[in-house]
């Protein structure tokens, strides 16, 4: 699936093409998504010119300029979905379910082999759509620091990985990530959130926001569909220094990495190096 990198990546690959730009044509090939393609996704955006792209948790927000009033198309990734530039006049592909065609002969073009993703309109704002009201801060804002996770872990007894993953903590903190964030900061996946220190999170923050950027850098991770808004595959499956891994030797102590299960989701660590 994915994750914050993989979706911001995509943001920030289609926006040079798409912002500010008419939309002069709607094409929807497939209209059964996880949620059904709004009948209205034409008569709502031909004439209309896209804003300033915005990604909220995995969500990419594309503000639709010009309309009667303001409105905002979400547009969510799912499992395999991706988003990339075309041109007019490139044949769609097997499982391409949406193009929005621009006054600059691109095309964004949404494709999703399992058809897990959507897109839809916006509710109201981002405090009250029911899919963003409740979800935490940015780990790459100022809002999220090794206090707040310390704050909210206190008395739970869940382990610390999946109190990381729990998008009301944290957004876009994915498997992956987490994974490779509690390697970097010496912690145990399975230690329980509220017997961990402030001085701890504070090391698991720091690395949650370096191995997202370093991530984002290297665009994204590719493990089975994803590719940037070009095609382009990402590389930081390259480092990653535990996910994947197990029974490889670990780079840093040379022990052997462990594989447990987590919240139905594998996980691996290293016993030495994480406590």
């Amino acid at each position: 699936m994915p994750e914050l990198p993989e979706v911001e990546t995509t943001r920030r690959g289609i926006a040079p093409y798409v912002e500010g730009q008419e939309v002069t044509e709607v094409i929807v090939r497939q209209p059964s998504l996880r949620v059904p393609v709004p009948k209205d996704l034409p008569e709502r955006l031909v004439g209309a010119r896209i804003g300033m792209l915005r990604r909220r948790a995995k969500y990419l927000l594309l503000p639709v300029e010009g309309a009667d009033q303001p409105q905002t198309l979400m547009w969510h990734l799912g499992m395999s979905g991706s988003l990339r530039i075309a041109r007019v006049g490139d044949l769609p592909k097997k499982h391409d379910h949406i193009d929005l065609v621009l006054a600059s002969s691109h095309i964004l073009r949404y494709h999703d082999p399992r058809r897990f993703g959507f897109v839809d309109w916006l509710q109201d704002d981002e405090q009250r759509d029911p899919r963003l009201a409740h979800l935490g801060p940015e780990p790459l804002s100022e809002a999220f620091t090794g206090a707040h996770l310390y704050r909210l872990s206190r008395s739970k007894r869940i382990a610390v990985k999946s109190f990381l993953m729990d998008n009301q903590v944290v957004v876009g903190v994915g498997n992956i990530y987490a994974a490779e964030a509690l390697f970097m900061a010496g912690i145990d996946p399975r230690r329980a959130a509220g017997r961990i220190s402030l001085a701890r999170y504070e090391r698991l923050a720091a690395a949650a926001r370096n191995v997202l950027s370093a991530a984002i850098t290297q665009g994204g991770t590719t493990l089975r569909d994803f590719v940037s808004g070009q095609g382009e595959p990402g590389y930081f499956a390259q480092r990653l220094n535990v996910y994947g891994r197990h029974g490889q030797p670990c780079r840093r102590c040379g022990g052997e990495l462990k594989r447990i299960t987590l919240g139905q989701r594998a996980s691996v660590y290293c016993p030495r190096c994480q406590r």
